[in-house]
């Protein structure tokens, strides 16, 4: 399922427009994105978790030449799914 899918499913759901569904997901989305942003995580009772993990420096390989190369450390949004969610998948 794509965006405009979503979309198209969350305005037939809430009996809403889709301009209104895209706007109430893209607030969604920025509120995950500045509170993951700031250190923090966000948690939907049921749904799952989404937080900030850190990704360690590493040495990795150029699959062209073989040469190792370096990795630099980052931190990757993470998404750990609930109880409900992995009982009804």
């Amino acid at each position: 399922m794509n965006k405009a899918e979503l979309v198209a499913k969350l305005a037939e759901d809430a009996e809403i427009t889709k301009t209104q569904a895209n706007a109430a997901l893209d607030s969604f989305i920025e509120a995950v994105t500045k509170t993951l942003k700031g250190g923090g995580k966000v948690t939907l009772v049921g749904f799952g978790t989404f937080s900030v993990s850190k990704r360690a420096a590493r040495t990795g390989r150029n699959p062209q030449t073989g040469e190792a190369i370096k990795i630099k450390a980052k931190k990757v949004a993470r998404f750990k799914a609930g109880k409900e969610l992995s009982a009804k998948i």
